[in-house]
């Protein structure tokens, strides 16, 4: 009965997703809500300029309606059901103001850097609130043992870094046409199949679901992109996959189910670093998508090869989890 469900809930979910963008694309295009391109970028990208974007409202609407019918019908909704939905709401919504101002403006930047983490840390602490007033532990249990380590007040501190840090994450590596789509559905495929060990039923259905819409999105988001996601995808799939990983009690295996994220981030970092401290660059450019672009490799070989190394710790992080 449960692999019923969550066949049905993956079917829904893609089924919403590719029947509103054939609608929702071209309204896009007629708002003229098309993506900027960042002339320091790969001048390989300039040719996507004026790409419909915002396209994550797409997979937003998806996953909260399939979400709230599935959950409803075939498990028993909690407050983790809830705090998931508004953690990814509140990032989509925040990733929406930084896309509409990009749109509405015709620049590369919509919010400043401190207007986005202030909106990040905000939707962080309500989670943080709602989770605690649930009496949900403040622990976090590291892989290969039971025991919890328990951080008191610390773990406040530890939910903001993790929501903000994931949602970063995942923006930067949106920077291919599907990368993120299909890294996104491999990592809460992962994470379905962990809540699903765990008998949290409503945690496996949104994951599932999350995994539908991006595979339905991915339809419209595969090289060439016909849309984007844009930061109203991308926050928003960061911030669910970290709250998720605290919801089950598996945050530190986000670091293993999620490698692919971390390492764009550090790539990032390291680049940073580098070039204040050395004046020298690590990388051709960062993230390290577009390293390879830059030697040679082309957009779809750069996205199946990451699809695949984020498909390889997927299967890892479950390993680990459950066989070891």
């Amino acid at each position: 009965m449960l692999e019923q469900v969550i066949l049905f809930t993956i079917l829904m979910a893609f089924l919403i997703t590719v029947l509103t963008s054939p609608v929702f694309i071209p309204f896009l295009r007629r708002l003229k809500f098309g993506q900027s391109i960042r002339e320091e970028g790969p001048k390989s990208h300039q040719k996507k300029s004026g790409t419909p974007t915002m396209g994550g409202l797409m997979i937003l609407l998806s996953v909260i309606i399939t979400t709230i019918v599935m959950v409803g019908k075939y498990a028993e909704p909690t407050a983790k059901t809830y705090m998931l939905i508004i953690v990814t709401a509140g990032f989509g919504l925040l990733g929406f103001l930084d896309d509409f101002i990009k749109v509405a403006m015709k620049r590369n930047l919509g919010l400043t850097s401190k207007q986005k983490l202030l909106g990040q840390i905000i939707i962080s602490v309500i989670f943080y609130l709602l989770y605690r007033s649930s009496e949900l532990p403040s622990a976090i249990r590291l892989p290969f043992s039971d025991e919890p380590i328990h951080l008191g007040w610390i773990y406040l501190l530890f939910v903001i870094f993790w929501l903000v840090g994931f949602s970063n994450a995942v923006n930067l590596t949106d920077g291919l046409d599907g990368l993120v789509s299909g890294t996104a559905a491999i990592a809460f495929g992962a994470y379905a199949v962990l809540a699903w060990n765990q008998s949290q039923f409503e945690l496996s259905i949104f994951s599932v679901a999350v995994v539908g819409a991006v595979l339905g999105f991915l339809v419209f988001n595969s090289h060439p992109a016909k849309v984007f996601m844009g930061d109203t995808g991308s926050l928003a799939l960061g911030g669910a996959i970290a709250a998720l990983s605290i919801l089950t009690g598996l945050e530190i295996l986000l670091l293993v189910i999620g490698g692919v994220f971390v390492i764009e981030t550090l790539s990032v970092i390291l680049q940073v670093i580098s070039f204040k401290t050395t004046g020298k660059r690590i990388f051709k450019m960062s993230p390290l998508h577009h390293h390879y672009e830059l030697s040679g490799w082309s957009e779809w070989r750069v996205v199946v090869t990451f699809w695949s190394v984020g498909l390889l710790l997927a299967i890892l992080g479950i390993y680990i989890e459950v066989w070891l």
